[in-house]
């Protein structure tokens, strides 16, 4: 565990400077995880080795936590977390290269994407949820810890803290500087080349309605 957390949250943030060209960005995300992954583990501990709510998840008054029960909660939470926040964050940063505008461009990507993010999250907590009703003790408790999770990392950390903390750090959100832009590749995930080089054939075209049109030839007789 030791080597493990860091060496994802190291990567992923390496990963998220590439493809969101930012370094606030990235490091924003890397906390919102850390943050999840706390309130996971004291869940994990409020519940089990303190016993509260035993009754009604049907635990004993206490319970030890498996031993391997960290690694996993921690890899699938991160999958999770980072699936939500490059989908919420993506359309964000689209909308600011199109206008420029850091606010509008939060609101307008969260309006776009807020839905599907919490449709996702519903679908895995009502997943994650149902492994609660089963009588294996460690099937219990990855099921109650990852749905907490879910809720806390969608809901608190996607929906509400990410779009809080962008608009607040306004253009500074988005700035990437240059001497690391320089050394760094362009992963061009969105496609924003792509249409750029698009658009600018597509002006570079001649205008078809200005050329002269040659009158059909006469019919023979």
């Amino acid at each position: 565990l030791p080597v493990f957390l860091p060496l994802i949250v190291i990567l992923s943030v390496i990963v998220l400077m590439l493809v969101f060209r930012s370094v606030l960005v990235p490091v924003k995300a890397v906390v919102g995880f850390l943050l999840t992954i706390a309130a996971a583990f004291g869940f994990v501990v409020w519940i089990f080795q303190d016993g509260n709510l035993n009754g009604v998840l049907g635990v004993p008054a206490t319970a030890p936590v498996t031993s391997f029960l960290p690694i996993i909660m921690i890899a699938i939470l991160f999958g999770l977390a980072m699936d939500y926040e490059v989908f919420l964050v993506s359309r964000m940063r689209e909308s600011y290269l199109r206008t420029k505008e850091a606010v509008p461009s939060v609101v307008e990507g969260f309006s776009a994407s807020s839905r599907v993010v919490t449709a996702a999250a519903i679908i895995m907590f009502s997943v994650f949820a149902s492994f609660v009703s089963g009588d294996d003790l460690i099937i219990k408790s990855f099921g109650a810890v990852l749905a907490f999770g879910v809720l806390v990392d969608a809901f608190l950390v996607r929906m509400t803290l990410v779009p809080a903390v962008l608009a607040m750090l306004g253009d500074r959100a988005w700035h990437f500087p240059r001497w690391l832009d320089r050394h760094v590749p362009d992963l061009d995930v969105e496609g924003e080349q792509l249409i750029e080089e698009l658009e600018r054939k597509g002006d570079d075209r001649p205008d078809v309605a200005a050329l002269p049109v040659e009158p059909a030839p006469a019919a023979a007789d």
